[in-house]
């Protein structure tokens, strides 16, 4: 189906899907190495506005820019380093616009373009089926190792609490072991005693 409900649908289902990883989230929970909650919601903000400058360029007809030409590490940094010096909720604020302007983009894309091809952000060329999937699937896969993340933090104080109580289950396996020990130990003498008296 290449229609922009469609894919409208599709990306909100992502955003969705997003929204509640972030539920409860600290802004400041490390995701990837110098990356916060924050440095991804500009990570993925980024890649809405350039797939939605490629887009008006695939409408009106003209050579699109290759934000990533770069390379894509490269495109990634740059964007993330952009919005740095701005405050978490802005870049909330951005992270929700940079889709709504994408979603936008697609009501306005004319239907017999939904199958050409075009240049891609990062320089191939592709159709708007394949760009949304991409888009679609990178913010997925972030929402779910968030949703890792959050349930490794959640474990973490329960683990700490486990280990503040007595282990009651290893004291009773040291207690059969030394119970056993000391069996050993008994059939060793009696072994003796009756070699002995032979």
């Amino acid at each position: 189906m290449n229609d922009a409900a469609h894919f409208k649908t599709q990306l909100d289902d992502a955003r969705a899907q997003m929204r509640a990883a972030l539920d409860g989230i600290d802004e400041l929970m490390p995701v990837y190495e110098g990356w916060t909650i924050k440095h991804i919601l500009a990570h993925i903000a980024g890649w809405d506005d350039a797939t939605t400058a490629s887009l008006r360029a695939h409408i009106s007809g003209n050579e699109p820019g290759t934000p990533a030409a770069r390379g894509i590490d490269y495109y990634n940094a740059q964007s993330v380093a952009e919005r740095e010096p701005l405050p978490f909720p802005h870049i909330v604020k951005e992270w929700e616009l940079a889709r709504e302007q994408l979603k936008a983009t697609l009501d306005a894309l004319p239907e017999a373009k939904f199958t050409e091809k075009f240049v891609f952000p990062w320089g191939p060329m592709g159709t708007v089926d394949q760009i949304i999937g991409i888009m679609v699937h990178h913010e997925i896969e972030h929402a779910q190792e968030i949703e890792v993340l959050k349930k490794q933090a959640k474990s973490e104080p329960e683990a700490e609490a486990d280990k503040s109580e007595p282990d009651d289950s290893a004291a009773g396996s040291m207690a059969a072991d030394n119970v056993t020990v000391a069996d050993n130990a008994e059939s060793d003498d009696t072994k003796a005693n009756d070699t002995g008296s032979a």
